[in-house]
């Protein structure tokens, strides 16, 4: 009975835990959508009242779906889905029109109309966006034009009218901060690249294979976080080039725009990085302690570089700690790895050059910065054998006894 208690009270534990936590998430994702729900509902309010009040459109429906159609859209493709829409009414009216010129109106032309839109749209290189609305916009000039007539103009007005909002809203009347935006969709993947390479240092040091390869798994799945990122770089650019208020913030966005093909290509080679160190485990190759606090530098190195792009530093801890988890892998070198090993030291510095990058410097100077990090094998092999040699000396007070094998030289 105490038995069936305890697995109870420890079931409903979780379940309170997993509730805490879902409430939680759900109140973020509201907080990260609140704006994009105020501008979708002002800018749906400005373009009906637009389009009712200004022109006199008794019932303006497409105009606030076009404006709430405009912002639904990743940031950073507002001004492209504007275009699209007028350029897929276009299409739709056209076709539409012509085909119910020719044939009528009735279920077969329907299906012709639409098919038509569609490749036609296909064929000019169109997007899903145009294509959709040329679609759709067939749809009702069909369906409704025995009801109602002179539907051409009032939709491209809506058209123009809603995007023109969604605009406005987002340019003038409630425009996001860019930076801010840019710190919200950069979190996920850095956090991804610096808490994996936390977990793979603890895998090698507990000779972990099991929790290496679930760091593995993670990095492998990273290209949603990439795809944010590089989202919210477009949208930021956009809302700095539209926006007056955000105009002085172009400069700060610069970092970021450089930041994200080095940052996508840091996270491949930690990729490759743990992707090796599991068969550096499974081969039961040396380990140096200094292998795993390298790959801690890095990490503390992208979370540095996050923070300092977040108050507009100059990221120059971040890159100290690059340098530093290099140092740290050349002294795991020079004390002796495998194979496996090896590939993991070039890795680190691989990924420490393109923090680097990421970080503002230029490829070769990183290069450069890391060779020097990097230092010269042979002394860096005599420090560490100095440093073995000593310790003995210190501990028994006399000289370590000959093992019969002479020193290789150099």
């Amino acid at each position: 009975m105490d038995i069936d208690g305890a697995r109870i009270a420890a079931t409903v534990q979780r379940l309170r835990h997993r509730g805490q936590a879902t409430l939680q998430e759900r109140v973020s994702r509201v907080r990260a959508t609140l704006v994009l729900s105020v501008q979708a509902g002002l800018a749906a309010g400005i373009s009906w009242l637009v389009a009712h009040e200004l022109l006199g459109s008794p019932q303006p429906v497409f105009a606030p779906i076009s404006a709430v159609g405009t912002l639904a859209v990743s940031v950073g493709q507002r001004f492209r889905r504007t275009m699209e829409l007028i350029v897929g009414v276009a299409v739709g009216v056209a076709v539409g029109d012509l085909l119910i010129f020719l044939l009528g109106t009735g279920p077969w032309q329907l299906c012709l109309v639409v098919t038509s839109a569609i490749l036609l749209t296909v064929f000019a290189g169109g997007s899903v966006a145009i294509l959709i609305q040329a679609a759709a916009t067939a749809v009702l000039i069909v369906t409704l034009s025995p009801a109602g007539h002179n539907l051409e103009l009032p939709r491209f007005l809506d058209a123009l009218i809603g995007g023109s909002a969604a605009l406005l809203v987002t340019a003038l009347l409630l425009p996001l901060n860019p930076v801010r935006v840019l710190n919200r969709a950069a979190q996920p993947a850095l956090d991804l690249l610096a808490n994996q390479l936390d977990a793979t240092a603890e895998g090698l040091r507990k000779r972990d294979r099991d929790k290496v390869e679930r760091s593995l798994e993670k990095l492998r799945d990273h290209k949603e976080e990439v795809a944010s990122f590089d989202e919210a770089i477009q949208g930021a650019k956009e809302t700095a080039t539209l926006s007056p208020a955000r105009w002085h913030r172009r400069d700060e966005l610069t970092h970021y725009a450089e930041a994200a093909d080095p940052i996508e290509r840091a996270i491949r080679n930690a990729t490759t990085l743990t992707r090796r160190a599991i068969t550096l485990v499974e081969d039961a190759e040396p380990i140096p302690d200094m292998m795993p606090a390298s790959m801690i530098h890095l990490a503390e190195s992208v979370r540095l570089l996050r923070h300092e792009f977040a108050v507009g530093e100059e990221p120059e801890r971040a890159r100290e700690r690059s340098l530093r988890a290099v140092s740290e892998a050349a002294r795991a070198y020079t004390e002796g790895v495998g194979f496996s090993g090896s590939v993991v030291v070039a890795q680190v510095r691989t990924v420490a050059s393109d923090l680097l990058v990421a970080s503002g410097v230029a490829q070769d100077e990183a290069n450069r910065l890391v060779r020097e990090a990097f230092g010269d094998l042979k002394q860096n092999k005599r420090a560490v054998q100095s440093e073995q040699s000593e310790e003995p000396k210190q501990s028994e007070g006399k000289p370590k006894q000959s093992e019969g094998k002479p020193e290789q030289p150099e």
